[in-house]
């Protein structure tokens, strides 16, 4: 090992340290990049930093991160997520265990309108806690649900966490959305299996919705179930349905849901300006946490990968007599202890870059990499001490405690290990659908005005050809 190699691994560890006392990530990992890399490289690691950030601006991708978080909080206003709960409770109300069953079909459906978690968990803790309490479902199981349920935001497409994980990869958005279905909605399945099996072995943990909160008139019934998902099955189709069917980059999609759930909002009379207000307001909180953590990892990572540590690292690894498939699991093993003190953004942006060059080198899919580290990465918000849909859910919900919550949670916790171990006995659980639209892509012909702006591109020089990641002498 060099001594610059030594350099970067000391700032790695620095860096755990530092996070793990609770210093400011964003800002810990440009003090450290600009400290270290200086001991290491001179006055180089200030051109370094710049070129960094010049490339980064170049990923229009990012710009359909802000456009995601809008939507989400607008979806929210909207009030589609109430009328959708509404809607499958009166479905679903004579069912033993209805009400864990409403949660987790509410849930799923509306993270494929919104990619964002925390409102999710509030609006389900507001809306399904109460009558959870009234109708005696057990506290433990009931959190454990309304927390697991409104993390399937961050797994299911239009997620959030995939847009900016496609870059880190060097994978497209479209195939890693494509390859996030089926975990997401195999990890709901089993969700509902798990739920549903409790309630008919057990009907004190979930009893039927009492026979006077329930509505008898079938017309009714049809009519909040029309109401309650066929707008949002309209948002699902105008944004995520156009990136997967290549009609639409991810960003032109964002911002076509951005204005569909503006829309709907209206349509709905909820929109107002103070609503307006709040939700570009949290837009902007979120968003600006995700893109200078972007901003600042890339720096760091930059930093790691020129000193050595990263290409040490990737060697030392590449170099244990492991068979691939046990390294891919040792990976995301470390993958799922880091998601217990940090949160999705900081394994992505810091962590994930280290152990790309891992996966690569061992020939392993990235995209089925990428959905099984969004499985993973799904801990981050199940797993105590940082666990934020825990805290979500209790700042509505006063009567449960913390240790209630997180007992709930853990539960879970333990199917979402199920659900990995299956995408890695069957990988064609995440590979299937993104292989089947690139095969379907490959056998569309191309019109012939688009072969002339492809040759045209081709012989044209472009930004691309500049290695904005060396500093220039």
């Amino acid at each position: 090992m060099t001594a610059e190699a030594l350099i970067g691994l000391i700032m790695l560890l620095v860096l755990l340290g530092a996070i793990f006392i609770g210093v400011p990530i964003s800002f810990t990992l440009l003090f450290l990049a600009f400290a270290f890399g200086y001991l290491g490289m001179g006055a180089t690691v200030f051109d370094l930093a710049y070129f960094q950030t010049i490339g980064l601006m170049k990923e229009e991708l990012l710009a359909a991160v802000p456009l995601f978080i809008f939507m989400g909080f607008i979806t929210e206003q909207a009030g589609l997520m109430e009328r959708l709960f509404m809607a499958f409770r009166m479905l679903f109300a004579p069912v033993r265990g209805a009400l864990y069953l409403v949660v987790i079909l509410t849930s799923t459906v509306f993270a494929m309108a919104t990619g964002i978690v925390g409102a999710a968990v509030t609006v389900l803790g507001i809306m399904a806690s109460p009558i959870m309490v009234k109708s005696g479902y057990d506290a433990k199981l009931s959190a454990g649900t309304i927390t697991a349920g409104g993390t399937l935001g961050i797994l299911i497409p239009p997620s959030v966490m995939l847009v900016v994980m496609g870059p880190v990869l060097g994978v497209s958005v479209a195939d890693l959305y494509a390859a996030a279905l089926g975990p997401g909605f195999l990890l709901a399945g089993i969700y509902i299996i798990y739920l549903m099996g409790r309630a008919f072995l057990d009907p004190r943990l979930g009893p039927p919705v009492p026979i006077d909160q329930r509505v008898h008139s079938a017309g009714k019934i049809v009519r909040e179930v029309i109401v309650g998902t066929v707008p949002l099955l309209g948002l699902i189709t105008a944004t995520l349905g156009s990136i997967i069917g290549g009609l639409a980059t991810p960003t032109e999609a964002a911002g076509i849901g951005s204005v569909g759930a503006l829309v709907l909002a209206i349509a709905y009379g909820k929109l107002s300006l103070p609503g307006l207000q709040r939700a570009m307001i949290s837009t902007m909180a979120t968003s600006s946490m995700v893109l200078l953590l972007a901003v600042t990892s890339n720096i760091f990572g930059a930093v790691f990968a020129r000193l050595g540590s990263a290409n040490w690292i990737t060697q030392t690894m590449l170099g244990l007599e492991i068979p691939p498939g046990l390294m891919l699991v040792l990976v995301l093993a470390l993958i799922f202890l880091l998601g217990w003190p940090f949160e999705w953004p900081a394994i992505i942006l810091v962590f994930l870059p280290i152990f790309y060059p891992v996966v690569k080198g061992l020939g392993i899919d990235l995209v089925w990499f990428g959905a099984l580290v969004a499985v993973v990465l799904q801990t981050a918000f199940l797993s105590p001490p940082v666990a934020m849909s825990a805290y979500y859910l209790k700042q509505v919900v006063k009567a449960w405690s913390l240790g209630t919550i997180y007992s709930g949670m853990f539960q879970f916790m333990i199917l979402q290990v199920i659900c990995v171990g299956l995408m890695l006995a069957f990988p064609a659980i995440a590979t299937w659908f993104p292989e089947r639209l690139q095969e379907a892509s490959r056998n569309q012909p191309i019109p012939d005005e688009y072969k002339k702006i492809l040759e045209q591109q081709k012989r044209a020089p472009s930004l691309e050809d500049d290695d904005w990641t060396t500093p220039k002498k």
